[in-house]
Protein backbone atom coordinates (compact mmCIF):
# COMPACT_ATOMS: atom_id res chain seq x y z
CA UNK A 1 0.00 0.00 0.00
CA UNK A 2 1.14 3.05 -0.99
CA UNK A 3 2.05 5.79 1.42
CA UNK A 4 0.21 9.19 2.02
CA UNK A 5 1.63 11.59 3.70
CA UNK A 6 -0.75 14.40 2.53
CA UNK A 7 -3.76 12.69 4.83
CA UNK A 8 -1.81 11.73 7.73
CA UNK A 9 -1.00 15.59 7.90
CA UNK A 10 -4.40 16.65 7.52
CA UNK A 11 -5.36 13.78 10.40
CA UNK A 12 -2.34 14.81 12.61
CA UNK A 13 -3.76 18.63 12.23
CA UNK A 14 -7.36 17.55 12.85
CA UNK A 15 -5.91 15.81 16.12
CA UNK A 16 -3.83 18.93 17.13
CA UNK A 17 -6.58 21.40 16.66
CA UNK A 18 -9.29 19.19 18.77
CA UNK A 19 -6.30 18.76 21.58
CA UNK A 20 -5.66 22.54 21.45
CA UNK A 21 -9.60 23.62 21.58
CA UNK A 22 -10.89 20.70 23.62
CA UNK A 23 -12.49 22.78 26.19
CA UNK A 24 -14.24 24.97 23.73
CA UNK A 25 -15.51 22.00 21.77
CA UNK A 26 -16.84 20.12 24.72
CA UNK A 27 -18.72 23.19 25.96
CA UNK A 28 -20.21 23.06 22.39
CA UNK A 29 -20.96 19.66 22.84
CA UNK A 30 -22.50 19.71 26.12
CA UNK A 31 -24.43 22.57 25.04
CA UNK A 32 -25.93 21.38 21.83
CA UNK A 33 -26.64 17.86 23.88
CA UNK A 34 -28.75 20.03 26.47
CA UNK A 35 -30.67 21.59 23.96
CA UNK A 36 -31.37 18.83 21.88
CA UNK A 37 -32.86 16.87 24.80
CA UNK A 38 -34.83 19.88 25.87
CA UNK A 39 -36.19 20.25 22.89
CA UNK A 40 -36.95 17.10 22.21
CA UNK A 41 -39.03 16.81 25.74
CA UNK A 42 -40.76 19.64 24.66
CA UNK A 43 -42.03 17.93 21.35
CA UNK A 44 -42.49 14.82 23.07
CA UNK A 45 -45.01 16.62 25.41
CA UNK A 46 -46.70 18.27 22.36
CA UNK A 47 -47.09 15.49 20.13
CA UNK A 48 -47.88 13.14 22.06
CA UNK A 49 -50.23 15.44 24.04
CA UNK A 50 -52.13 16.11 21.11
CA UNK A 51 -52.19 12.96 19.42
CA UNK A 52 -53.94 11.40 22.48
CA UNK A 53 -56.38 14.32 22.05
CA UNK A 54 -57.04 13.91 18.45
CA UNK A 55 -56.74 9.99 17.50
CA UNK A 56 -60.15 9.25 17.80
CA UNK A 57 -61.71 12.04 15.43
CA UNK A 58 -60.64 11.83 11.89
CA UNK A 59 -61.05 15.25 11.14
CA UNK A 60 -58.76 16.30 14.03
CA UNK A 61 -55.90 14.03 12.80
CA UNK A 62 -56.33 15.07 9.70
CA UNK A 63 -55.39 18.93 10.48
CA UNK A 64 -53.14 18.23 13.61
CA UNK A 65 -50.83 16.17 10.71
CA UNK A 66 -51.55 18.05 8.15
CA UNK A 67 -50.44 21.70 9.86
CA UNK A 68 -47.49 19.93 11.04
CA UNK A 69 -46.66 18.66 7.54
CA UNK A 70 -46.74 22.15 6.56
CA UNK A 71 -44.21 23.34 9.05
CA UNK A 72 -42.06 20.19 8.37
CA UNK A 73 -41.89 21.48 4.17
CA UNK A 74 -40.57 24.94 5.37
CA UNK A 75 -36.59 25.12 4.66
CA UNK A 76 -35.10 25.17 7.86
CA UNK A 77 -33.21 28.54 6.73
CA UNK A 78 -36.30 30.24 5.83
CA UNK A 79 -37.92 29.09 9.52
CA UNK A 80 -35.10 30.59 11.33
CA UNK A 81 -35.23 33.40 9.50
CA UNK A 82 -38.92 34.04 9.44
CA UNK A 83 -38.77 33.84 13.67
CA UNK A 84 -36.00 36.19 14.14
CA UNK A 85 -38.73 39.04 13.88
CA UNK A 86 -40.36 38.06 16.72
CA UNK A 87 -37.61 36.08 18.95
CA UNK A 88 -34.57 37.69 18.03
CA UNK A 89 -31.29 36.67 17.84
CA UNK A 90 -30.29 33.20 20.10
CA UNK A 91 -31.67 30.31 21.83
CA UNK A 92 -35.55 31.49 21.49
CA UNK A 93 -35.62 30.71 18.03
CA UNK A 94 -33.06 28.08 18.14
CA UNK A 95 -35.79 26.37 20.21
CA UNK A 96 -39.00 27.05 18.74
CA UNK A 97 -37.59 26.04 15.38
CA UNK A 98 -36.26 22.42 16.34
CA UNK A 99 -39.74 22.05 18.62
CA UNK A 100 -41.92 22.86 15.68
CA UNK A 101 -39.74 20.34 12.90
CA UNK A 102 -39.76 17.32 16.12
CA UNK A 103 -43.17 17.65 16.26
CA UNK A 104 -44.45 15.56 12.69
CA UNK A 105 -42.88 12.33 13.76
CA UNK A 106 -44.16 12.21 17.30
CA UNK A 107 -47.42 13.40 15.95
CA UNK A 108 -47.88 10.49 12.88
CA UNK A 109 -46.38 8.09 15.21
CA UNK A 110 -48.56 8.38 18.33
CA UNK A 111 -51.77 8.69 15.94
CA UNK A 112 -50.81 5.40 14.22
CA UNK A 113 -49.90 3.62 17.35
CA UNK A 114 -52.84 4.21 19.12
CA UNK A 115 -55.02 3.63 16.11
CA UNK A 116 -52.93 0.14 15.74
CA UNK A 117 -54.21 -1.19 18.75
CA UNK A 118 -56.71 -4.46 18.46
CA UNK A 119 -60.28 -2.57 19.70
CA UNK A 120 -60.82 -6.25 21.01
CA UNK A 121 -58.32 -5.39 23.77
CA UNK A 122 -59.78 -2.35 24.57
CA UNK A 123 -63.28 -3.92 24.66
CA UNK A 124 -61.59 -6.48 27.20
CA UNK A 125 -60.23 -3.66 29.28
CA UNK A 126 -63.69 -1.77 29.36
CA UNK A 127 -65.46 -5.19 30.25
CA UNK A 128 -63.09 -5.77 33.30
CA UNK A 129 -64.43 -2.11 34.50
CA UNK A 130 -61.58 0.54 32.91
CA UNK A 131 -63.30 3.33 31.84
CA UNK A 132 -62.45 5.02 28.91
CA UNK A 133 -59.37 7.28 30.35
CA UNK A 134 -58.38 4.52 32.60
CA UNK A 135 -58.01 1.76 29.21
CA UNK A 136 -56.44 4.51 27.35
CA UNK A 137 -52.98 4.68 30.00
CA UNK A 138 -53.37 1.39 30.62
CA UNK A 139 -53.52 -0.41 27.69
CA UNK A 140 -53.46 1.42 24.86
CA UNK A 141 -50.75 3.89 25.37
CA UNK A 142 -48.49 0.81 26.58
CA UNK A 143 -48.98 -1.26 23.24
CA UNK A 144 -48.32 1.95 21.22
CA UNK A 145 -45.53 3.03 23.24
CA UNK A 146 -42.65 1.34 20.72
CA UNK A 147 -44.30 3.08 17.90
CA UNK A 148 -44.00 6.64 19.59
CA UNK A 149 -40.54 5.51 20.93
CA UNK A 150 -39.57 5.51 17.28
CA UNK A 151 -41.24 8.77 16.26
CA UNK A 152 -39.11 10.52 19.33
CA UNK A 153 -35.58 8.79 17.76
CA UNK A 154 -36.45 10.25 14.31
CA UNK A 155 -37.19 13.24 15.41
CA UNK A 156 -34.08 13.39 17.93
CA UNK A 157 -31.73 12.84 14.40
CA UNK A 158 -33.74 15.34 12.92
CA UNK A 159 -33.16 18.02 15.58
CA UNK A 160 -29.52 17.41 15.73
CA UNK A 161 -29.13 18.76 12.20
CA UNK A 162 -31.52 21.69 12.30
CA UNK A 163 -29.65 22.30 16.03
CA UNK A 164 -26.13 22.68 13.66
CA UNK A 165 -28.22 25.45 11.01
CA UNK A 166 -29.78 26.96 14.08
CA UNK A 167 -25.95 28.61 13.78
CA UNK A 168 -27.13 31.08 11.80
CA UNK A 169 -29.52 33.00 14.14
CA UNK A 170 -26.50 32.48 17.06
CA UNK A 171 -28.29 29.20 18.38
CA UNK A 172 -25.60 27.37 21.30
CA UNK A 173 -24.17 24.15 20.10
CA UNK A 174 -21.82 22.64 17.88
CA UNK A 175 -23.26 24.12 14.78
CA UNK A 176 -21.31 27.49 16.13
CA UNK A 177 -18.26 25.38 14.97
CA UNK A 178 -19.53 24.48 11.53
CA UNK A 179 -20.88 28.51 10.76
CA UNK A 180 -17.65 29.82 12.13
CA UNK A 181 -15.61 28.12 9.84
CA UNK A 182 -17.56 29.01 6.93
CA UNK A 183 -16.69 32.42 7.77
CA UNK A 184 -12.99 31.57 8.26
CA UNK A 185 -13.08 29.44 4.58
CA UNK A 186 -9.07 29.75 3.13
CA UNK A 187 -7.60 30.04 6.65
CA UNK A 188 -5.63 26.77 8.25
CA UNK A 189 -7.90 26.10 10.69
CA UNK A 190 -11.34 26.19 8.81
CA UNK A 191 -11.43 22.86 7.98
CA UNK A 192 -10.52 21.40 11.44
CA UNK A 193 -13.62 23.37 12.79
CA UNK A 194 -16.27 22.75 10.11
CA UNK A 195 -14.84 18.74 10.90
CA UNK A 196 -14.96 18.97 14.49
CA UNK A 197 -18.16 20.42 14.73
CA UNK A 198 -19.28 17.43 11.86
CA UNK A 199 -18.02 14.80 14.13
CA UNK A 200 -19.13 15.64 16.73
CA UNK A 201 -22.81 16.27 15.66
CA UNK A 202 -22.20 12.20 14.42
CA UNK A 203 -21.29 11.31 17.80
CA UNK A 204 -24.33 12.80 20.35
CA UNK A 205 -26.83 11.44 17.30
CA UNK A 206 -25.41 7.80 17.67
CA UNK A 207 -25.59 8.34 22.05
CA UNK A 208 -28.37 9.91 21.42
CA UNK A 209 -29.93 6.93 19.28
CA UNK A 210 -28.08 4.15 21.87
CA UNK A 211 -30.08 5.99 24.69
CA UNK A 212 -33.32 5.77 23.12
CA UNK A 213 -32.15 1.22 22.67
CA UNK A 214 -31.95 1.75 25.94
CA UNK A 215 -35.36 3.36 27.10
CA UNK A 216 -36.66 1.00 24.61
CA UNK A 217 -35.17 -2.30 26.59
CA UNK A 218 -36.12 -0.77 29.86
CA UNK A 219 -39.71 0.60 29.13
CA UNK A 220 -41.04 -2.22 26.55
CA UNK A 221 -42.49 -5.06 28.04
CA UNK A 222 -40.94 -8.35 26.37
CA UNK A 223 -44.12 -9.39 25.36
CA UNK A 224 -45.08 -6.23 23.23
CA UNK A 225 -41.21 -6.68 21.83
CA UNK A 226 -41.62 -9.72 19.88
CA UNK A 227 -44.93 -9.27 19.17
CA UNK A 228 -43.27 -5.31 17.27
Amino acid sequence: MLPCPGGARIVTDFLAYVDQHSDTIMMQATQHASLIAQCILIAAVLGVGIGLLVFRNETATALTTGTTSIIFTIPSLAMLGLLITPLGLGVAPTVTAIVLYSLLPILRNTISGLNSVDPALVDAAHGIGMGRTRALFRVQLPLAWPAILAGLRVSTQLAMGIGAIAAFVNGPGLGQLIFSAQGRLGTVNAPNMALAGTLGIVVLALLFDLIFVLIGKLTTSRGIRIHA
